[in-house]
């Protein structure tokens, strides 16, 4: 291969540490999302598929990085391999060329999978993790965006017919949230 070695690098919120996913390996370009891995349109990995190439290698520190699951993953690495770019996934020890054999097929279904099961697996814990608290009365909840002068602000603009859309985006918050307010303040 004598081509670029671009890497992937994801990581769920702001707060997040990505340099440790790929420190040790030397790299012509990164690509980094700060994104949730269950979103499909993240735009730096929509820059990485524009701008890699035939004979380039796409280095990924883990394959929950790339994608959240195995229907995801197999399509990106198809994606990949099929246009002459190798993907390595470090953590896995695992590489996929496109001139793959049934075994490393077998193994991107197989860690593919557990990737899934173990992220599954996660969810529920925290669900019943959240229920236990909610029992006891220690779980509130995610803090209020907006405080009450904030939302009576909303409630006055949105009734002198300013549009909705500009006011969420004046207050910071998404347009679901302003309806939520607003559905709240209605019951």
């Amino acid at each position: 291969m004598n081509g670029q070695r671009i890497g992937y690098i994801r990581v769920s919120s702001f707060d997040q540490n990505p340099e440790r996913q790929l420190d040790q390996v030397p790299l012509d370009k990164v690509f980094t999302d700060k994104a949730s891995g269950k979103d499909t349109k993240r735009p730096e990995l929509e820059a990485l598929l524009s701008f890699v190439r035939e004979g380039d290698t796409v280095d990924v520190h883990s394959m929950d990085r790339l994608a959240r699951n195995l229907d995801d993953l197999r399509s990106l690495v198809q994606q990949l391999t099929k246009r002459g770019i190798r993907i390595d996934f470090i953590k896995e020890h695992l590489m996929f060329t496109g001139e793959d054999s049934p075994m490393a097929n077998l193994m991107l279904s197989v860690m593919g999978a557990f990737a899934e099961f173990e992220r599954a697996l996660i969810r529920e814990r925290q669900r019943e993790g959240i229920e236990l608290a909610k029992k006891r009365g220690a779980y509130r909840g995610r803090k209020k965006s907006l405080n009450s002068e904030q939302i009576n602000e909303m409630k006055l603009r949105i009734a002198d017919g300013q549009q909705k859309t500009q006011v969420a985006r004046d207050f910071g918050i998404s347009r679901e949230t302003l309806y939520q307010y607003l559905r709240l303040s209605e019951s």
